[in-house]
C-alpha cells in the first residue's frame, strides 16, 4: 500500500523548515508577551495618565523603545515584500521554496501587527492609524489568500498540478483504500466523494467558496467519525471522540488515506474555481498592500522629519 504509506509519512513528518517557522513565530510571540508585561503599568493607562507614568518617555512612540520597535516593525515589512519580488527576481527563486517562503511571508505579516501595536504604545488615531488599519486588511487578505493557495495542488517542486495528475494520484490512493479491509468500503466511500466534479463546476463563484470552506471545515469532524466507527468503546475516550489518533497503526494509515483522497478529491471537484478565486483574491489584495506601503513611506518620512528618529534615541539603548 504505497499510497497509504506515503499519506502516512507526509501526516507525521516534522521538517526543519516547519521547526523554524515555529521557532519564528514563539520569538514574536514572546517578545510581545514581555513587553506587554513589562509595560502593563502603562499600556493599561488612559492617554491622559501617560505622561505621568515612569515609562511614558520609553515607551511612547517616539520613545527610545516606542521607535525601536518602529525600526523593528520596518525591517520586517522589508522582508516581507521580498516574497513578492521573488517572483520577478530569477536568483530569489533559486533559493528554497515558492510554499516555504510563504509561511515566513505569513508569519511576518501576522507579526508585523503586534510590534506596530508595541510601536504606537496601542494608539491608532490620525494617519498612523488609518495604516494600521489597513495593514489588518492586508493581513485578513492574506491569510485569505494562503488558504486558496492551498486549494491548488502543486508537486515539491511548486509546479501547479495537471488534472491528469491529479487523477492519477486519486485512483492510486482509491486503489489502496478498496486493498484494505479494516475500514468497509460503505464507510469511506462517503467520505471520500463528497461532490461530483461536473456538479461543481456547475456552482456560481460565491456558492464553489462556500462549499469548499464547508468540506474543509466539516472533514476533521467526517475523520473523526470514521474512527470511531472503526474503534471500541474505551478508545472513543483516548482518542476524544476521534479527533486523536489512535494506537492502532494499520487502522491510522488508513485513516491517513482516507483524509488524503478526502482532500484531494475536493481539490480536483474545484481546481477551476479555486484557480479563478485566487486570481480574483489578487485583484482585491495588491490595491490594500500597496495603498499600505504608502501610508508607511509617508508615516516614517514625517518621523524623520519632524525629528523622532534620532540616531541619540539607538545611542541610549546600548548605554542602558
Amino acid at each position: 500500500m504505497n499510497g497509504v504509506a506515503a499519506a502516512r509519512r507526509k501526516s507525521s513528518k516534522v521538517t526543519p523548515h516547519g521547526v523554524a517557522v515555529t521557532v519564528f513565530a514563539c520569538a514574536f510571540l514572546a517578545l510581545f508577551a514581555y513587553a506587554l508585561f513589562v509595560g502593563r503599568s502603562y499600556y493599561f493607562l488612559s492617554l491622559a495618565e501617560r505622561p505621568l507614568n515612569d515609562l511614558h518617555r520609553d515607551l511612547r512612540p517616539a520613545g527610545r523603545i516606542g521607535i525601536g520597535f518602529g525600526v523593528l516593525s520596518a525591517l520586517l515589512f522589508a522582508a516581507i515584500y521580498i516574497y513578492p519580488l521573488r517572483k520577478r527576481w530569477n536568483w530569489l527563486r533559486q533559493i528554497g521554496t515558492t510554499r516555504h517562503w510563504l509561511d515566513f511571508h505569513i508569519v511576518m505579516g501576522l507579526a508585523a501587527p503586534v510590534l506596530v501595536a508595541l510601536h504606537s504604545a496601542f494608539k491608532f488615531g490620525g494617519l498612523a492609524g488609518m495604516a494600521y488599519w489597513i495593514m489588518l486588511a492586508v493581513v485578513a487578505s492574506g491569510l485569505v489568500g494562503r488558504y486558496f493557495y492551498a486549494q491548488i495542488p502543486r508537486s515539491k517542486k511548486d509546479a501547479e498540478l495537471s488534472l491528469a495528475e491529479l487523477h492519477e494520484m486519486n485512483l492510486e490512493l482509491r486503489e489502496d483504500l478498496r486493498a484494505q479491509n479494516i475500514v468497509p468500503e460503505e464507510v469511506w466511500r462517503p467520505l471520500v466523494t463528497p461532490i461530483r466534479r461536473e456538479e461543481a463546476l456547475r456552482m456560481p463563484v460565491l456558492k464553489s467558496l462556500a462549499r469548499m470552506l464547508t468540506l474543509d471545515l466539516a472533514r476533521p469532524f467526517r475523520i473523526a467519525a470514521l474512527r470511531r466507527k472503526a474503534l471500541s468503546g474505551w478508545d472513543h475516550a483516548l482518542t476524544l471522540g476521534g479527533f486523536l489518533p489512535s494506537n492502532h497503526a494499520d487502522l491510522e494509515r488508513v485513516v491517513a488515506v482516507v483524509q488524503r483522497q478526502s482532500w484531494l478529491t475536493a481539490k480536483i471537484c474545484f481546481l477551476d474555481r479555486a484557480g479563478q478565486i485566487f486570481k480574483m483574491w489578487h485583484v482585491v489584495h495588491r490595491p490594500f498592500s500597496g495603498a499600505f506601503v504608502a501610508l508607511v513611506a509617508v508615516h516614517i518620512g514625517m518621523a524623520i522629519w519632524m525629528g523622532f528618529f534620532r540616531m541619540e534615541l539607538f545611542s541610549d539603548i546600548w548605554t542602558h
